[in-house]
């Protein structure tokens, strides 16, 4: 278990501080820019991801993406965590549960007893979510997937599940939600949707243990954190200071979209879709003794983004206008940390 100290608090009008000790775990979101193996499945559209696919996505291709996402997954949060990978993180467009074998299969990833929380989605582009967990630190209890139903929705609509992992952190009931809303070709009507299914798990989960369970939600939510997907279907806020008995979830992007940053970009603009969301009992820090929310990164490092050109600075591709670009995802990663005393 990794240890860091923090500044627990300094007294008002003295230089005097208190330091105290804490375990530190992360957990992180990555959207991996459809991880496709290259074996044909005949029920779901992958056609473009096979090597005689418009992609050419070869074996070649396809182990060269699994060792470049497993080094980058290795070093998430690691400046904070002394050179330790994630405790818990969620993928999007992972084509099967086979896929992210191969992935915590690779170097440096395999050093650690990482298991995997999948169920196949009805997605007709055939990308899922899943969550990766080190499982000698989450004890996972179950997993199951709730499917997004919407009214009125158009003709053979399916999108991805929202994924909900249970089980204890650090001795404390928690659940993980991962999630990978509709598009915005689909309109937002379909991800405020998202966002009230998202809301209503989570409702429904601290009712079960009377408010004695910690959620987070992460994923690609395809819109930004001042979306009304995120404000009135998620109903999260951004300030702590509005965190209360009705706004309970807060959403540490917030602030960060105000300030310009994102984890993808498009027409020379910058989005936030990829989120973290936490209840407001890991924020308030009422009790010192629990699990605590830290901070939270956005994952922009150098060797994710292009180099030169129109778009240096963007999210360095593994395609780029259909063309092999050999580069990882066009989103950047999340991470958040959660600490709790020794």
């Amino acid at each position: 278990m990794i240890v860091i100290t923090l500044v627990l608090f300094q007294t008002s009008g003295s230089s005097q501080t208190k330091k105290a000790q804490y375990n530190v775990y992360s957990v992180a979101f990555y959207n991996m820019e459809n991880l496709f193996d290259t074996i044909n499945d005949p029920i779901k559209r992958d056609d473009d991801f096979l090597p005689q696919g418009s992609y050419k996505w070869t074996s070649k291709r396809y182990n060269a993406k699994l060792k470049r996402m497993a080094h980058i997954i290795s070093k998430l949060g690691t400046e904070t965590t002394g050179g330790v990978p994630p405790t818990v993180f969620g993928l999007s467009e992972i084509e099967t549960r086979g896929v992210v074998e191969d992935l915590i299969s690779q170097s440096p990833l395999n050093k650690y007893p990482y298991k995997i929380a999948h169920i196949p989605s009805p997605d007709h582009r055939g990308v899922d979510v899943a969550l990766v967990y080190r499982s000698d630190i989450f004890k996972m209890d179950k997993y199951y997937a709730k499917e997004l139903w919407v009214k009125n929705a158009y003709k053979n609509f399916a999108t991805r599940n929202q994924l909900v992992v249970e089980g204890t952190l650090a001795d404390e009931r928690i659940a993980f939600l991962v999630n990978h809303w509709p598009s915005r070709a689909a309109g937002s009507r379909y991800r405020e949707a998202a966002g009230a299914l998202n809301r209503s798990i989570i409702d429904s989960l601290r009712k079960v243990y009377n408010n004695n369970i910690h959620c987070i939600t992460m994923g690609d939510l395809n819109d930004d954190p001042v979306s009304k997907s995120l404000t009135k279907g998620l109903r999260a806020v951004g300030d702590k200071d509005k965190l209360s008995e009705k706004n309970i979830l807060y959403n540490p992007m917030y602030k960060m979209y105000k300030r310009g940053l994102g984890t993808l970009a498009y027409r020379d603009s910058w989005n936030l879709f990829d989120q973290i969301i936490l209840t407001k009992e890991l924020v308030e820090k009422k009790d010192k003794s629990k699990l605590m929310y830290y901070k939270t990164e956005i994952c922009n490092y150098d060797e994710l983004k292009n180099k030169s050109g129109r778009y240096k600075g963007y999210p360095f591709r593994t395609y780029a206008g259909g063309n092999y670009a050999g580069g990882y995802s066009d989103h950047f990663p999340v991470i958040v940390f959660l600490v709790k005393k020794k």
